[in-house]
């Protein structure tokens, strides 16, 4: 393989959905027939916030993107560039060119509706012609839909916003997760005998609707264990402007902070409430629980990513 040859894709990769999967699959394919490397270039940060100034809401931190592309395509040669503006007034052709002389590009890979250079004038059909003129492989996905929705991005956010998990999963392809460090929470679930290990999710990335989820916590040493997450404001004991992330793991016993875990979403229980005292917020966490542990028993606990 000529490691200095790349077959690149194209675009910024927030949540690795069914549509990013079908890009990132032809990629491989054409840089195994082309004896090249598959590679991704993408942008540290949303351009959306150099090119506007608003932020965008991320289904994924950077760490998390970076691990997908290598865990799910064996994608290892990863260029992350931060949109500044130098690369946002760069010309669309300019950018073509770009890519093959400095970056080894001998085919590019992007989706129908891939838009660059300065104020977005390039597209999947300027991208092909000034492929041809320089020399340059290219393929354009077609827009990618389930059950007749377009599989994008912008779509899972309003599902994960409105906590319909189930069905955010499905258009991922892969069940949603974020990976975070353990910190020192309220230790509020050890005295009610319920230890659970509080995280934060990283800067810039959306928060799934407030609520009781089934999850599987991955720590590690790479062994897994099935969880129930709360993600809220702790309204029963006074509350808090911060979000707090609180997972109890099931069978698990020992010291995690400090530690960097994976919490994947199975399926939403309930919304964030407000009970009547400590005794019934303390009657609802262990109905939980058990809602939880019976989740996993119709499923016989299949902890593999989705197809």
């Amino acid at each position: 393989m000529d490691a200095e040859k790349r077959v690149i894709a194209l675009g910024f990769f927030d949540g690795l959905h069914l549509g990013h999967r079908a890009l990132l699959e032809k990629t491989a394919e054409r840089a195994r027939a082309l004896d090249c490397t598959p590679s991704v270039i993408s942008f540290d940060t949303h351009p959306s916030r150099t090119v506007t100034g608003g932020a965008v809401e991320l289904i994924h931190s950077p760490l998390d993107r970076s691990a997908l592309l290598r865990e799910r395509f064996g994608i290892e040669d990863q260029i992350f560039l931060h949109f500044d503006e130098t690369l946002m007034r760069m010309p669309w052709d300019r950018f073509v060119e770009w890519l093959a002389r400095d970056w080894q590009a001998v085919h590019l890979v992007a989706g129908y509706d891939f838009r660059f250079g300065y104020r977005g004038a390039g597209n999947a059909d300027l991208l092909r012609d000034k492929c041809a003129a320089l020399g340059l492989g290219c393929d354009v996905i077609p827009q990618v839909t389930l059950d007749g929705v377009p599989v994008n991005s912008t779509y899972i956010r309003e599902l994960l916003r409105d906590g319909r998990i189930e069905t955010a999963n499905r258009f991922l392809g892969y069940r949603h997760f974020f990976t975070g460090i353990v910190r020192d929470g309220f230790r509020l679930g050890r005295t009610m005998g319920v230890p659970t290990v509080n995280m934060r999710l990283a800067e810039g990335v959306l928060t799934p609707a407030r609520g009781v989820y089934v999850t599987e916590v991955t720590l590690p040493d790479g062994r897994v264990f099935p969880g129930v997450t709360n993600i809220g404001v702790r309204p029963t004991v006074g509350g808090s402007d911060r979000i707090s992330v609180e997972t109890h793991l099931l069978g698990f016993s020992g010291n995690l902070y400090g530690r960097l875990l994976r919490v994947a979403f199975y399926t939403r229980l309930r919304e964030e409430r407000k009970f009547d005292g400590m005794d019934a917020l303390k009657a609802q966490i262990h109905a939980d629980i058990a809602a939880a542990e019976a989740y996993f028993a119709a499923a016989g606990h299949e902890t593999e990513v989705l197809p």
